[in-house]
């Protein structure tokens, strides 16, 4: 069924909240959201599992969702947080493969799918969307190799801490974006070394923790420090 005016503007104001359709017209947005369609998740709902059949690019509207791998024995390793405006399902554009990732929403979700020959058509009707693509692509690279090193080379000391500062994005409270379980699997820890180390910081009087994920920063100049100094 064609999607009519009003759901093309609610395609609209969905994709062009993605850093990389920016800088569009609003007719060539208009021919992105010709290919999009919009879907709802639960909190919980999983998007897509491993394995599944790629080909679709997912860019998150509203809500938050996780990308995590399962090992052989069944744990969860947490790759990354998806905020909206960001995407996924991007690698499976440019081969024939399945999908690797699982992706699940962390609250209520709403996500844009857009088709991804066509997608692929536009990228070279309009060159700036597939170098975007390019340049994220590189940053994610980049993150995910900073990443690797900090798990090799850090104390869980800094880790965690490097995490709060990161969550924080400079304010002085702010809540976790995700569980204590989920946050240590991501960190590369147990979820008793990560609750250790957020308990020593509380002691020491750097951070203040309300509830399970509520965190407030008492002296963000000593928390930057704290990890340095437990090597």
């Amino acid at each position: 069924m064609k999607c009519d005016h009003n759901c093309l503007d609610d395609h609209i104001s969905c994709v062009q909240h993605v850093p990389i359709f920016a800088n569009l017209t609003r007719d060539e947005m208009l021919e992105i959201s010709e290919i999009a369609s919009s879907r709802s998740y639960k909190k919980g709902e999983m998007i897509y599992w491993a394995g599944d059949k790629g080909g679709t690019l997912f860019v998150l509207h509203t809500g938050r969702v996780k990308l995590f791998r399962l090992n052989e024995n069944g744990k969860e390793q947490v790759l990354r947080l998806v905020e909206p405006g960001d995407f996924i399902g991007e690698l499976s554009l440019f081969s024939s493969l399945p999908l690797t990732d699982n992706a699940q929403a962390l609250e209520d979700s709403t996500m844009c799918v857009l088709q991804g020959e066509r997608l692929k058509e536009l990228m070279v009707k309009y060159p700036s969307i597939a170098f975007k693509v390019i340049d994220e692509l590189s940053r994610r690279l980049q993150k995910a190799e900073n990443r690797i090193e900090a798990i090799s080379l850090e104390s869980a000391a800094k880790r965690v801490a490097d995490a709060l500062i990161e969550f924080s994005g400079g304010r002085l409270e702010f809540e976790l974006p995700m569980t204590k379980g989920d946050l240590s699997s991501h960190l590369g820890i147990s979820q008793e070394t990560l609750s250790r180390h957020l308990a020593a910081l509380q002691d020491e009087g750097l951070i203040e923790m309300k509830g399970h994920r509520r965190i407030i920063i008492k002296d963000m100049a000593a928390l930057e420090q704290a990890g340095l100094d437990r090597q």
